[in-house]
């Protein structure tokens, strides 16, 4: 079953006077509990790609339909809500706030909820131990290393409970073991909690450890590897 679905997809953006294409009519299926890296070189349109799928920009031309909702017919606050509600989102660089805790930066999605603070701080305990940090709940960006605030990202995006997670080159500032120990956190989302997961990376360790890779150059999609079942 497919959880999402875009149809002729196009996005381009100005520069000076100049329009710049960087999609060009994109279509692609991602079934239900996929974890799907895309890869391609610099300019190619990922990060893009996920932006669109995260409902964070919007496409010029196409459909893009997210567990039954085209999300391109939203309004503004609908759009905003629904990302608030299904969206889990890894950064390269964890986008933490440095003032806060790392139970405070995990908390910080279910502001926008009804669920009171102690809910609230209840959810993120969970989520940081889902991650191995139930012994730095309290520790602020700067007393964590790059590894430990990334899985502060993982429990960030994960503590809404999403429908999909999207990670932008989310091993690209980290260490070779602090890499795998963040991937290998992705793989456990997808293989025992069925989260949905479309990655966009350079490095092809990274892109290993998904199901399926699949390339783009140039603002068009092309072969699709599967990786496992």
């Amino acid at each position: 079953m497919n959880l999402i679905s875009l149809d002729g997809v196009v996005k381009s953006y100005r520069r000076g006077e100049q329009t710049v294409a960087v999609l060009s009519g994109v279509s692609l299926d991602i079934g239900a509990g996929e974890f799907l890296a895309l890869m391609g070189p610099s300019g190619s349109g990922k990060s893009t790609l996920l932006n669109l799928l995260a409902g964070i920009d919007r496409p010029d031309e196409g459909h893009i339909v997210v567990a039954g909702v085209d999300i391109v017919g939203l309004g503004e606050r609908a759009l905003a809500d629904w990302r608030a509600a299904h969206i889990g989102f890894i950064f390269q660089f964890y986008n933490l706030m440095p003032v806060l805790s790392a139970l405070e930066n995990v908390e910080l999605p279910l502001l926008l909820t009804s669920l009171s603070r102690a809910e609230r701080r209840q959810r993120a305990t969970l989520a940081l131990q889902l991650v191995g940090l139930s012994d730095r709940l309290e520790h602020r960006p700067n007393e964590l290393s790059g590894g430990q605030q990334q899985r502060v990202a993982v429990a960030r995006a994960l503590v809404v409970d999403p429908t999909l997670i999207v990670a932008d080159e989310p091993t690209g500032d980290l260490d070779r073991d602090s890499a795998a120990e963040v991937m290998s956190l992705l793989c456990r989302l997808n293989e025992e909690m069925g989260k949905t997961i479309v990655m966009v990376t350079h490095d092809s360790r990274a892109a290993a450890h998904a199901r399926a890779v699949m390339h783009l150059d140039k603002g068009e999609l092309s072969r699709r590897e599967e990786l496992r079942a």
